[in-house]
């Protein structure tokens, strides 16, 4: 049976066929015309829009109402491509992304502030210079460990326009060929029971405390932010989800207590038991 798993597998196939071709193309000659090594790309691109709608439908179809959990992180932070803005929020419903955030930290009061994007230097940044990596990160809800890893390393920042083009054009199309791991970098899946999963995703390097099929509580600590995977700087990506598997799972709508879902760049302050917006 044709299954959105197929359908995903046969995309990332389609599109790392055509990607071979081209390479093999600048030092031997194809035997076969010059347009078949077209189409790949052409049926890849099909795919995509066709497995995208499909998605789609299916999402509106099944539409849930917000779950709400508390927020993973405490102190003040900032959002970025929220779905309180649009949905999809990162433009894409791949890997149950349909209502992700993306959220950086915010320097406390007498800490260097957050690095701002540069147009040409510094090309990249050492992690350290942004206030979210390392900040802890802590369960959202009482919940089971379904995955778990942190063996992915930490790169420097891509917030300057160079870096950007570099990460759009080449290191993005390589992790997506790689699979959905290699996008979401270190990451952590929670089951948090009704059919609904929680993912913390660009997790630092070795910083998780748990591991799969352990039991964790709200408000546990559970890893640090880093910049693993398809980042441009430090931050935490979480979303909810319909399943555990990032290329079958649809999104499921979230909502933080005590904040809401902020939007795109407005600025929240979490605290444990009391969060209230900034």
């Amino acid at each position: 049976m044709f299954t959105r798993k197929t359908a995903v597998m046969l995309h990332r196939t389609l599109w790392l066929l055509f990607f071979v071709q081209l390479v093999v193309s600048f030092t031997v000659g194809l035997p076969y015309p010059y347009a078949v090594s077209w189409l790949p790309l052409i049926a890849a691109l099909g795919v995509g829009i066709a497995l995208a709608r499909h998605t789609g439908k299916e999402i509106e179809a099944a539409a849930r109402p917000p779950v709400e959990v508390d927020p993973p992180v405490v102190g003040r932070w900032s959002a970025l491509n929220s779905p309180a803005d649009r949905t999809p929020s990162h433009g894409t419903h791949q890997y149950g992304q349909t209502y992700a955030i993306d959220i950086v930290a915010e320097a406390e009061e007498g800490e260097r502030s957050r690095p701002p994007f540069a147009w040409l230097w510094p090309v990249a940044r050492r992690n350290e210079d942004f206030p979210a990596f390392g900040a802890p990160l802590f369960a959202v809800a009482d919940a089971t460990v379904v995955h778990a890893e942190d063996g992915q390393r930490d790169h420097l920042s891509r917030n300057s326009l160079p870096a950007v083009l570099y990460l759009m054009v080449f290191e993005a199309t390589v992790r997506v060929l790689a699979g959905a791991r290699r996008v979401v970098g270190n990451h952590l899946i929670l089951d948090l029971g009704d059919g609904t999963y929680a993912v913390y995703a660009h997790l630092r390097r070795g910083s998780l405390t748990v591991r799969a099929g352990d039991r964790v509580t709200a408000g546990q600590e559970l890893a640090r932010c880093g910049n693993s995977g398809n980042s441009t700087e430090p931050h935490l990506h979480f979303q909810l989800m319909d399943g555990p598997d990032l290329d079958r799972a649809r999104g499921v709508p979230f909502t933080w207590r005590g904040i809401g879902v902020p939007k795109n760049k407005e600025t929240f302050e979490s605290i444990p038991g009391a969060t209230h917006p900034a």
